[in-house]
């Protein structure tokens, strides 16, 4: 049914009228459609967002959170993209294109500011094959340890969950994200998000000049962007690990964001990554 008056929108969702006429002025949700005679029309994806939304409620989240949560939630391509999600967040993020050999120095600096100022992190890696992060992961096992929970993507023959290591989430080669670069830490008093993705024909994984593979990249300390991109993070791990997914989304649900002033972090990071880019 795509044509429903608000009754029985309300009798499906669960919500009154009235509180759906007052989300209507309030919060511009939900948005229907006008019969001829001036009454309002709503789809069935209308109600399964409003579901979603009570759901989130029924969770914490204020109204406004839930209402974005719920409608970004209904919005995901099948193969959704962790760059995406915080291209798209509204934030004033600018995107550079760099060579691979300056977003292993960003990483690098990422990662070692997380092992020294990030207590309880949220942390989230992407790496398109399986060989870049095994280069790694004596840096991922040390950062996993001080974690609340640890995720790295990549073309994994199977989920693995080793012991004192991030668990590994395979990506399937059509999947948006086997294209994306991504580090992402979520903390109480410490955020940091590096997402990209690779300009394609510019040079290939293993080939001599693979540093100067392209990508467009964004990086922020914004801790609303680096939550969007970890709550995007937990709807891939669902689709491998569904309880895992839930258990992801509620820490992030609970824990509070990183502190609103990055000054001091960014000094911080801004120095780890002059040093390394000098170094590179």
């Amino acid at each position: 049914m795509t044509d429903l008056p608000i009754k029985e929108v309300a009798e499906q969702s669960g919500i009154a009228s009235g509180t759906l006429r007052m989300w209507e002025q309030r919060y511009g949700f939900p948005k229907p459609q006008r019969t001829s005679n001036g009454y309002r029309s709503y789809s069935a994806e209308d109600v399964e967002t409003l579901r979603r939304v009570q759901a989130y409620r029924h969770r914490g989240l204020s109204i406004a959170s839930a209402i974005e949560r719920a409608i970004e939630d209904g919005s995901h391509s099948d193969r959704p993209s962790l760059y995406a999600a915080v291209a798209a967040s509204g934030r004033d993020i600018r995107p550079q294109i760099l060579r691979k050999s300056t977003l292993i120095a960003l990483s690098r600096a990422i990662e070692h500011e997380t092992l020294a100022s990030a207590a309880a992190p949220v942390l989230i890696g992407a790496f398109q094959h399986e060989s870049f992060y095994r280069a790694v992961e004596p840096r991922y096992r040390r950062m996993a340890k001080q974690a609340d929970i640890a995720v790295v993507f990549a073309d994994f023959e199977a989920e693995r969950s080793p012991s004192g290591g991030p668990v590994e989430i395979p990506i399937a080669p059509e999947d948006a994200l086997g294209n994306e670069w991504a580090v992402v830490v979520d903390a109480p008093g410490y955020s940091a998000c590096l997402l990209a993705w690779e300009q394609p024909g510019v040079t290939e994984p293993g080939e001599d000049d693979d540093g100067d593979r392209r990508f467009e990249a964004i990086w922020t300390l914004d801790p609303v962007a680096t939550r969007r991109a970890a709550q995007a993070a937990a709807r891939l791990v669902a689709r491998a690990d569904p309880s895992l997914g839930a258990e992801l989304d509620q820490i992030l649900l609970e824990r509070p964001l990183a502190i609103e002033d990055s000054a001091p972090a960014l000094t911080a990071l801004t120095n780890r990554i002059v040093a390394y880019l000098e170094t590179a």
